[in-house]
């Protein structure tokens, strides 16, 4: 993921929470965000509450959001399903919490889904897979901010067959909830694409938070399977490998497939055999080649390694994906109705660009009460990044000409958390308000691989 600055990108947070003029700020912006910081999974939730604590820290530290400083709550899934809830409602009813992240377990999603829309709170799903909780219910204000089982369990399958695709049978060993379950069902169904005849050996699903695999394991000895899929995580598959290494299993030849081994490498260490398959969930690796040379990237790496003492696993990826938020209500607004409008939009996706637009039109009532404070804001910023985000709310509401002219003085204020995200956007306010020679050197100044790739774009269709 690229790490976009706090100041940059957390406009749809503070939009949700209810921000809308200096008159009406609250002394603090309070969110809650669940995960498990006991039990089994805890070696997973807490690494995620960590980089929660990190990030808001850094933000807070920059004035917070529209100058109202994050007060973050945190619940613990590992107290259980029943009692989750309680404390949801408890933090929502009783606090005044607008903004839930919430949660890690797939099981917990699906029933905090359709709390959050019974109490009308943003619910922001930031690490749960299972792709279930969204198929069939249509939500308002729960959304995700990662990607689901379908396409994490497709590439799997898609890595395996052109890796090693010379097998027959197959076995499974996965946690007994909505992850373990969905998750099996999509790789299986879509393994069957390619391999019709393969043959299912086993299917186990330990409960969830299981401290003994023996059953499992001599089960797998004995049925010698070529391929063992395993898409458990956190403390469960820790001690399903050290088990399953302690029992020889390793040695007798399968193809081990552990999609989520990722976050347990560092834990694991030396128990991790050779030869297997590991993946992570999405890109979110802190040694992916495409971003580990990221100053960003860096940065984030150094301050959690020093507050830690480990190096970050996935879910702290999803924990900041879901925190750093970046939007442009009305300018979402405008581009989707066009859409719409032109036809471009045919049957589900219809749907649900009408859905995404419903979303935007709420984020954009509140950016446009807080357009006519824009100018004073812009007199009163004392930082280029302050500038820079007045610079983006005139540029969602299609002020091109003030937005041009906040985001230049950012950028000669200097100091900017991310200068190539503000001559990014410095030079498309350029484009859109027929500057197209000065637009073309904003674009020309970027200096960052992935935002110039963007830039040359921009810089062809001006001419």
């Amino acid at each position: 993921m690229r790490f976009t600055p706090w100041a940059l990108a957390a406009s749809a947070l503070a939009l949700s929470a209810g921000l809308a003029t200096a008159q009406d700020k609250p002394a603090e912006l309070k969110i809650g965000i669940s995960t498990f910081t006991s039990g089994a999974a805890s070696v997973f939730g807490v690494p995620a509450k960590a980089a929660a604590e990190l990030l808001i820290d850094e933000m807070n530290a920059a004035g917070g959001i529209g100058g109202v400083k994050i007060a973050a709550t945190y619940i613990d899934e590992g107290i259980g399903g029943d009692k989750l809830l309680s404390e949801y409602r408890r933090l929502v009813q009783e606090q005044g919490v607008r903004t839930m992240l919430s949660a890690i377990s797939s099981g917990n999603c699906n029933i905090i889904a359709p709390v959050a829309e019974d109490l009308k709170v943003l619910n922001v799903m930031w690490d749960c897979g299972t792709e279930k909780v969204l198929e069939s219910k249509r939500y308002k204000y729960v959304v995700r901010t990662q990607a689901n089982a379908t396409t994490e369990m497709v590439a799997t399958v898609l890595y395996l067959m052109k890796t090693r695709p010379n097998f027959s049978t197959v076995a499974v060993v996965n946690q007994d909830y909505a992850w373990g379950r969905d998750s099996w069902e999509i790789f299986i169904n879509t393994l069957k694409v390619f391999k019709p005849d393969v043959k299912v050996v086993a299917e186990m699903f330990p409960k969830l938070g299981a401290a003994d695999f023996s059953t499992e394991i001599s089960r797998l000895q004995a049925l010698k399977p070529d391929v063992i899929l395993s898409t458990s995580w956190g403390g469960d598959l820790d001690t399903f490998v050290r088990q399953a290494g302690q029992r020889g299993l390793f040695t007798q030849g399968g193809l081990f497939v552990m999609p989520l081994l990722e976050s347990s490498l560092e834990r694991l260490g030396a128990a991790v055999p050779e030869g297997i398959i590991a993946g992570a969930r999405g890109e979110h690796y802190w040694a992916h080649p495409e971003t580990r040379d990221d100053p960003k990237h860096k940065d984030f790496i150094a301050k959690f390694k020093a507050k830690t003492g480990s190096y970050p696993i996935y879910p702290t990826y999803h924990m900041a994906q879901a925190l750093v938020v970046a939007g442009f209500a009305m300018e979402g607004q405008r581009i989707i109705e066009k859409g719409i409008a032109a036809g471009v939009f045919q049957g589900e996706e219809a749907a649900r660009a009408q859905r995404t637009l419903d979303s935007a039109k709420r984020r954009a009532d509140i950016e446009r009460k807080e357009l006519p404070q824009a100018g004073a804001k812009l007199a009163a910023a004392k930082t280029g990044d302050e500038m820079h985000a007045v610079g983006k709310l005139y540029f969602s509401a299609g002020e091109y000409a003030k937005a041009v002219d906040a985001l230049r003085k950012a950028l000669a204020k200097g100091g900017l958390s991310d200068v190539d995200a503000a001559d990014m956007l410095f030079g498309i306010a350029l484009s859109r308000d027929g500057k197209t020679a000065d637009a073309n050197k904003a674009f020309a100044a970027i200096k960052d691989p992935k935002f110039a790739e963007v830039a040359k774009l921009w810089i062809l269709k001006g001419r």
